[in-house]
């Protein structure tokens, strides 16, 4: 089983590793640079070089870096949409030379302007960094819960984005089982994620899916409510958590945590409860 949660950078690369360890973790996400902001920390080759020699002597099977909050692709802001695309290429190819496997993305929000007009400003933002980028760090389009006028919430939308750029190989899907959730979809049964399984390979492919964010939700099934919770305390619960990390698809994904803790030390209380619902 690869797991793990979502951890810092700023002291350098190999010490994420050194805390994913402590963690009982085997996998970490990372956030590319302040996620409330641009500012990014340089990373010398030299870190870049002593993480991928590390991470493989340190057991590490999967690393995945999130983009900032502030990156939105589907504004109706010229300023931000530059911003955004200029950032994102920056980081893929910044991220591609430390070998980490995948970057995760929100869509982006258009603002009151519909889907319609948020995928159109999307697609062109990445036809701009796709024509720019050459690596083998992946892009991956994360579900969204529906809160607000977030895109990303239906497979639908998704399947609109990936049609618009003609499938590119650079880019897939990043599930997250709170925003899922909070969509509508039902993941707490066996029925219920063999469904999405079935959906997601009609519209886009299963091939697609990378990774999976797992959280439990302090909000109700269809709430629309992007609020995360701790492993078995919310509305997902132990059950639902179990039946996803034992479903036969599901259960192959790597899986991070991103739920609500005051120390990242606290994940390793959660990832102990996950192993041991794990049957498979």
């Amino acid at each position: 089983m690869i797991i793990g949660a979502h951890l810092s950078i700023a002291k350098g690369m190999p010490v994420a590793i050194d805390q994913a360890q402590s963690i009982g973790a085997n996998a970490f996400q990372f956030f590319t640079r302040n996620p409330r902001g641009g500012k990014a920390r340089d990373i010398p080759v030299e870190e870049m070089e002593e993480f991928q020699t590390y991470r493989i002597s340190a057991g590490i099977k999967y690393v995945v870096g999130h983009m900032p909050y502030t990156i939105n692709l589907a504004t109706n802001r010229p300023d931000i949409h530059r911003f955004g695309m200029v950032t994102l290429l920056e980081d893929l190819r910044r991220f591609n030379e430390a070998g980490v496997e995948h970057l995760v993305l929100h869509p982006g929000s258009h603002l009151g302007d519909g889907p319609e007009a948020g995928i159109v400003r999307i697609a062109e933002a990445l036809t701009y960094v796709f024509d720019n980028y050459q690596g083998q760090t992946r892009l991956l389009l994360e579900t969204m819960a529906g809160q607000g006028t977030e895109i990303g919430s239906s497979f639908d939308e998704l399947e609109a984005i990936f049609r618009a750029l003609d499938w590119p190989d650079e880019m897939g899907l990043g599930l997250d089982s709170c925003h899922l959730f909070a969509a509508g979809y039902d993941i707490t049964t066996d029925e219920g994620l063999d469904r999405i399984v079935d959906l997601i390979d009609k519209k886009l492919g299963w091939h697609r899916v990378g990774m999976m964010h797992l959280n439990d939700s302090k909000q109700g099934l269809g709430s629309g409510s992007d609020r995360h919770e701790k492993i078995g305390q919310g509305m997902i619960g132990l059950d639902g958590i179990a039946t996803i990390i034992n479903h036969p698809v599901f259960g192959d994904l790597p899986f991070v945590l991103e739920t609500p803790v005051k120390d990242y030390s606290e994940y390793g209380e959660e990832i102990q409860v996950v192993r041991q619902l794990r049957k498979l």
